[in-house]
């Protein structure tokens, strides 16, 4: 990490939630990692939280996972508002995070975003778990960079990517990883790149570094 440009803070929770950190209360942008905390206010939402899902509710969630679509973001940002992100913020102990638009501008921390995911499900509605697990397990392959080009095939990886506008000036992922009754948790945030190639490189590199210890079958 040291010899590469930019800044970078992560988390890895582990199986037994054993966290592994650096920086891990950095504040940053959050781009789209936000999405996923949007997906879950949204299922979250009384009107949601306990019917089957309509094809309009699909036709938002499904482009803003799937291929990171802002406008369906900024779409479910504006029925929202701000008082169901922030409650979930409290929810999942988010000290460090502060909702703001436009959206992306928003502040997270790897910290609270890898132990967000890593308990994912105890926030959305039983009912909808499955259909927020499929989103995020089936991301566009255009957007499958970082941790999407590891080659680990005994586990599901779960993840969302966070960009600025391909300049490199912020580049995060979040993800989980399941393998049988085993579950790992990871959030890795960098700032500063010289750009988005160089970006994506750095975010592959340390979440390979991270995971190459994973236990096997």
């Amino acid at each position: 990490i040291s010899k590469r440009a930019g800044s970078v803070s992560f988390t890895v929770i582990g199986p037994q939630g054993r966290r592994f950190a650096h920086r891990r209360y950095r504040e940053v942008s959050a781009a789209s990692v936000i999405k996923v905390m949007f997906m879950v206010a949204y299922l979250r939402q009384p009107s949601v939280r306990d019917r089957r899902l309509r094809e309009s509710d699909r036709d938002l969630l499904r482009p803003m996972i799937r291929r990171s679509d802002n406008t369906a973001a900024t779409r479910i940002a504006d029925l929202l508002g701000p008082r169901p992100i922030n409650r979930l913020a409290r929810r999942a102990d988010m000290e460090h995070f502060h909702y703001t638009r436009p959206w992306g501008l928003s502040t997270v921390t790897a910290g609270e975003q890898a132990r967000f995911v890593y308990k994912l499900e105890r926030y959305i509605p039983e009912r909808h778990e499955g259909y927020a697990r499929y989103l995020l397990s089936h991301i566009v392959s255009s957007q499958r960079w970082g941790i999407g080009e590891l080659n680990h095939p005994n586990w599901r990886f779960f993840f969302k990517g966070g960009w600025g506008s391909g300049t490199g000036a912020v580049c995060h992922q979040v993800a989980f990883l399941e393998r049988e009754d085993m579950r790992i948790a990871a959030a890795v945030m960098i700032t500063g790149s010289p750009s988005h190639e160089y970006a994506k490189e750095t975010l592959r590199g340390v979440f390979q570094r991270l995971l190459r210890d994973l236990p096997k079958p």
